[in-house]
């Protein structure tokens, strides 16, 4: 991942509702959401949100397929695979001990305690 495709990442979730919708649909990881459940849980517009999946799907973070006349809309795990490895690439000079702590973070996803509620 380069620089300039980093920042445009990073750019898409610099906005509340689309870093909201996708802690939302990560916690519904595999099968996705409909948009129109999405707008529901996050209490926005439909119209408003399609703008906000629109700019999330440009920047990868996001995926969609049509069933039937709903829009399931999915978290792209692999670009977030792709954006925290470039983040960690060059952590602590590639030094286990001083990186054990970020490992262990991003390996605690079964722990509830350490998750922050959706409003």
């Amino acid at each position: 991942m380069e620089i300039k495709d980093a920042t445009s990442s990073f750019s898409a979730l610099s906005q509340p509702t689309r870093l909201k919708a996708l802690r939302l649909l990560l916690r519904h990881e595999p099968d996705g959401l409909p948009a129109g459940e999405i707008a529901r849980s996050l209490d926005v517009p439909h119209n408003t949100l399609s703008a906000h999946l629109t700019v999330l799907a440009g920047a990868g973070w996001v995926s969609s397929r049509r069933e039937s006349r709903s829009i399931i809309y999915r978290a792209n795990l692999d670009h977030m695979q792709q954006v925290l490895t470039f983040l960690v690439s060059d952590c602590c000079n590639g030094d286990p001990i001083l990186c054990a702590p970020l490992v262990d973070a991003l390996t605690a996803c079964s722990s509830s305690s350490t998750k922050e509620p959706l409003p």
